[in-house]
C-alpha cells in the first residue's frame, strides 16, 4: 500500500491569522500567552486538514522561521541576545527582527533594540529565513522544548506525527560566519560540535516513541565542493546508531552527481522532487537498498496549477508495482509556498478556478493518487475525469493564448536592449539636468500603508467608495507624502504608492493575461504576507498603469519625482507562473508590457524611472551551470523594459535581501544609471563583490533596515556609507534605505530619514 505524507504546510492561517496574531502581539495589544495559545490553535486546525495522512508533519510551525527555529532549537544563538532576560520567544523575535513586544524590552533587564538577524532568500523562493551566525567560539546546546511541546499536542490529536528538521549539512551550508571566521572549511569544522546536538534531538524524539523523522538537506540538490560531500558521509555515519527512521528529504532541483550520494546514505527513506527531477525517481529506485522507502514529490508544491491526475498515474503505476510498500507520495517540498485553500475563492473566475489547486486542494491530489494506486482508478473514476476536463479546457481556452502578443514577441531584436549611449555619456547629460547634489538621497518608492488607506481601498474594492472618491483619497495620501519629503530635505522624491495593494499585484491587475485571488496569501517573511497573481495567458498592456498617479506628484513638487515600477523578472518570480511555456517567453511578453509604461512616463516628462527586480537573483538556477541562460534572458528582458529611453532619462533598478556577488557581472550588464541594494542588515558585507568587481555606474547601498522597527542613527548611517566609499567613488554613491517603507509606520520612518537625510548632509561636508 502507498504511504502518503507531507512535507510542510502554509503556517499563516487561511485567513492570515498568525500574520495579525503577531502584529498584535508587536504593538503590545495582546499578551504572550494569546499569541502562544493563537499557535496551538493553528497547529490543531492544521493537523485536523492533513488528518487523512498516513503521517503529517510535526515542527513545520513557527512563528516567525523555521530556520530560526532550528537554531534556537540547537541553541545557536547571535552572542548579542544570550544575555536577554525575560521570555525566550521574547528574545527568538529579537533575533529575527531586532525588538520583541512594545513592553517586552522594558519587562527584561535590557533596554532598545539590537541587531536583527540577517535575512536573504530560501534556496530559490520568495520565502526569506533568518540567517545562522558562526564564529570560532559558537557551540551548539540543545533547547527540544518546541519539538516536544507540538509532539505533545499532535499526540492528543491522535496525528501519526513525522517530526520535520533541516538536515546538520544544510544547516551549516545556509549559515553565515562572522568576526573572520569565514572560509568552507570554518563552517565545516563546527561539525563536530553540532553533530552530537542532533543525535540527542533524535534520543528525545525515540522516547517519545516517534518512528519516523524527516530531515530535510535541499542542500543536496546543489552543486557540491567535495569537502561537502564529505561532510555529508562523515554526519550521517554518526547517525547510524539511532532509535528513529530518517527520511532524507530533498527539493527544489534535481540531485544529479549527489544521487548516488543520497542514496548511499545510511537512512531509512528518501524523498525527490519529481516536480523538478522526474527522471531521478527510476534511478534512485534502483540504486536505493531493498529496505529502503522512496518518496516521490509528485504534487508541485510551488504552484497552484492542478496536477494531470491521469498522467501522474502513467509513470506511478509501474513504480507502485516495483516498490510496494516502500513507495511514499507526497507533495514536491513543503506546502508552505502555496496558498490555504481555494474553496474560499468564490469571486474568482470560475474557468480560471477550475485549473487551480491551493495547499487543501493539493493534499486531496495526493488522496486520489493514493486510491487509484492501491484500489484501482475506478474507485476515483470520478475526480480523475473531473481533472481531465478541467485540463483540457485549460489547455483550449482561447483567454490563453493572444496572437498580437506572440507577433509583438517575434518582432523583439537587440536594438530594444540597448541605450543610445554608453553610461558616462549619460550621466554627464542626467548631471546637468538634475542638478543633484553629492550622495543624493531618495527612497525605494512605497511609504507607510496607513490604516486610513488600507480602509479606503477596502471600501473602494467593496462599493462603498465610487472611483471619485477613492482617487481623492489617494491624492491627499500622495501629497502627505511628498510634503513629508520635502520638509525631510530628499532629493529625488517618490509618489508613496498609496494606491498600491503590491508591487506585483498592482500591475497584474491592469494586465490582461492575469487573474486575482482573495485569500491567496504565502508568507514572505514574519508576518510578511504576499499574494501572487496568477498568470495564466499571454501577457499585454491595455492601458497605462501610472501615469496618473506620478504625474500628479510631480504637480505637486519642482524635485524630481521617480516613475515606480515593478520589473519583468520580478513580476514574472513573484506571481504563479503558468506552467504550459517557457518562463522565458512569458518574461519578455512582461518586458514588452512595461516597455511601453516607461516610455509613457518619459513622454509625460517624469525624469527618473526606477524599475525594480528585487527577485532577479531568487530567479537562478539552484545549480552554477544553468546560470547563464537564466541570466541571459533575465537581463535582456530588463534591458527590453527599460532602455528605450533618451540618455537623459535616468533609469534605477533596485535589488533586496539577495546575495548578489556572484552575479555582479550580470547586474552591469543590465546598464541601469543607478542600482539600490541592501546592505544594512549584512553591514555592508556585499559591497565586498565591488573589491574585485569595477561596477561602472551609480549605487545607493541601503542604510536603513526597513525590516525592523529599529531606527539607525546618522552616526550609524554616516559609518556604513563612508565602508561604501572605500570601494565606490563617492560621485557615484546615493543614499536610501534598503528597501520600501509601506510596512513601517510614519513615527518610525521621519526620525530615520531625518537621520539619513542628515547623514548625507555630513558626508557632503567631507566631500567638498
Amino acid at each position: 500500500m502507498v504511504t502518503t505524507h507531507n512535507l510542510g504546510f502554509p503556517r499563516i492561517g487561511a485567513q492570515r491569522e498568525l500574520k495579525f496574531g503577531l502584529e498584535r502581539y508587536w504593538k503590545g495589544e495582546s499578551s504572550r500567552d494569546e499569541l502562544k495559545a493563537l499557535g496551538k490553535q493553528l497547529r490543531a486546525r492544521h493537523w485536523n486538514d492533513q488528518r487523512e495522512l498516513d503521517l503529517a508533519p510535526v515542527g513545520d510551525f513557527a512563528f516567525y522561521d523555521q530556520v530560526l527555529d532550528m537554531s534556537f532549537t540547537l541553541g545557536n544563538l547571535p552572542a548579542r541576545v544570550r544575555g536577554f532576560h525575560g521570555d525566550k520567544l521574547d528574545n527568538y523575535f529579537r533575533v529575527a527582527r531586532g525588538r520583541s513586544a512594545q513592553g517586552a524590552e522594558e519587562r527584561a533587564a535590557c533596554c532598545g533594540g539590537v541587531a536583527a538577524g540577517e535575512m536573504t532568500k530560501w534556496f530559490d523562493t520568495n520565502y526569506h529565513y533568518i540567517v545562522p551566525e558562526f564564529t570560532a567560539e559558537t557551540t551548539f546546546n540543545l533547547d527540544p522544548s518546541g519539538f516536544l511541546e507540538q509532539l505533545r499536542e499532535a499526540r492528543e490529536q491522535g496525528v501519526r506525527a513525522k517530526p520535520v528538521i533541516i538536515g546538520p549539512i544544510t544547516y551549516l551550508w545556509l549559515g553565515k560566519a562572522k568576526d573572520g571566521f569565514g572560509t568552507l572549511a570554518d563552517k565545516l569544522a563546527l561539525l563536530p560540535r553540532l553533530m552530537p546536538v542532533y543525535r540527542a534531538l533524535l534520543d528525545y524524539f525515540k522516547v517519545m516513541d516517534v518512528e519516523w523523522v524527516q530531515i530535510d538537506e535541499p542542500v543536496l540538490v546543489t552543486e557540491l565542493d567535495p569537502a561537502w560531500r564529505d561532510a555529508f558521509v562523515s554526519a550521517y555515519q554518526g547517525f547510524e546508531e539511532r532509535g528513529v527512521k530518517l527520511l532524507l528529504t530533498t527539493y527544489f532541483g534535481q540531485l544529479k552527481e549527489n544521487l548516488e550520494l543520497a542514496c548511499s546514505l545510511p537512512v531509512d527513506g528518501l524523498h525527490i522532487d519529481a516536480i523538478n527531477a522526474r527522471d531521478e525517481v527510476a534511478l534512485a529506485a534502483q540504486r536505493l537498498p531493498a529496505h529502503s522507502v522512496l518518496s516521490v514529490g509528485a504534487i508541485n508544491g510551488r504552484n497552484i496549477w492542478k496536477t494531470d491526475l491521469n498522467a501522474a498515474l502513467e509513470w506511478l503505476a509501474p513504480l507502485a508495482r516495483q516498490l510496494g510498500d516502500r513507495l511514499w507520495l507526497a507533495p514536491s517540498c513543503s506546502l508552505l509556498h502555496v496558498p490555504v485553500d481555494l474553496a474560499s475563492e468564490d469571486k474568482l473566475d470560475p474557468e480560471i478556478r477550475s485549473w487551480l489547486a491551493f495547499a487543501l486542494q493539493k493534499l486531496d491530489e495526493l488522496r486520489v493518487l493514493a486510491v487509484a494506486l492501491n484500489g484501482g482508478r475506478e474507485k476515483v473514476a470520478h475526480e480523475l475525469a473531473a481533472n481531465a476536463a478541467a485540463l483540457a479546457a485549460r489547455r483550449n481556452s482561447p483567454r490563453v493564448n493572444n496572437p498580437a502578443v506572440k507577433a509583438a514577441l517575434a518582432r523583439i531584436d537587440a536594438k530594444l536592449g540597448k541605450r543610445q549611449h554608453a553610461y558616462a555619456e549619460r550621466a554627464r547629460k542626467q548631471a546637468a539636468l538634475l542638478q543633484l547634489p553629492a550622495y543624493p538621497t531618495t527612497t525605494i518608492g512605497s511609504f507607510p500603508q496607513t490604516p486610513e488607506i488600507r480602509h479606503a481601498r477596502s471600501q473602494f474594492r467593496s462599493g462603498a467608495l465610487d472611483q471619485a472618491a477613492y482617487q481623492d483619497a489617494m491624492r491627499k495620501e500622495i501629497e502627505r507624502s511628498v510634503r513629508e519629503q520635502e520638509a525631510l530635505g530628499l532629493d529625488v522624491l517618490v509618489h508613496g504608492e498609496a494606491e498600491r495593494n503590491d508591487m506585483v499585484e498592482y500591475f497584474g491587475e491592469q494586465l490582461d493575461g492575469y487573474a486575482f485571488s482573495r485569500f491567496g496569501w504565502v508568507q514572505s517573511y514574519g508576518s510578511r504576507c504576499v499574494k501572487p497573481p496568477v498568470l495564466f495567458g499571454d501577457i499585454s498592456r491595455p492601458r497605462a498603469m501610472t501615469l496618473e498617479w506620478i504625474s500628479y506628484a510631480q504637480s505637486l513638487t519642482n524635485k524630481p519625482m521617480k516613475g515606480m515600477l515593478t520589473g519583468p523578472v520580478t513580476i514574472l518570480n513573484w506571481s504563479f507562473v503558468r506552467d504550459d511555456q517557457p518562463r522565458v517567453v512569458s518574461c519578455y511578453q512582461l518586458a514588452l508590457a512595461i516597455r511601453e509604461e516607461v516610455l509613457d512616463l518619459e513622454k509625460a516628462g517624469v525624469q527618473v524611472v526606477q524599475i525594480d527586480e528585487a527577485a532577479l537573483r531568487e530567479g537562478l538556477p539552484l545549480r552554477r551551470a544553468q546560470w547563464g541562460e537564466y541570466l541571459r534572458w533575465a537581463v535582456e528582458s530588463f534591458r527590453i523594459a527599460a532602455n528605450g529611453v533618451q540618455d537623459e532619462t535616468q533609469i534605477h533598478t533596485h535589488m533586496c535581501y539577495s546575495e548578489f556577488n556572484d552575479i555582479i557581472a550580470s547586474i552591469a550588464d543590465m546598464d541601469a544609471d543607478v542600482i539600490t541594494i541592501e546592505t544594512s542588515r549584512s553591514d555592508m558585507e556585499l559591497l565586498e563583490a565591488f573589491d574585485n568587481f569595477n561596477y561602472p555606474n551609480e549605487i545607493g547601498p541601503g542604510v536603513y533596515d526597513i525590516h525592523s522597527p529599529n531606527i539607525p542613527t546618522q552616526q550609524h548611517i554616516v559609518q556604513l556609507m563612508q565602508k561604501a566609499a572605500e570601494r565606490i567613488p563617492a560621485q557615484r554613491l546615493w543614499v536610501n534605505p534598503d528597501c520600501g517603507l509601506k510596512t513601517r509606520q510614519w513615527a518610525e520612518v521621519i526620525p530615520a530619514l531625518s537621520n539619513m537625510v542628515a547623514a548625507a548632509k555630513t558626508l557632503r561636508s567631507q566631500v567638498q
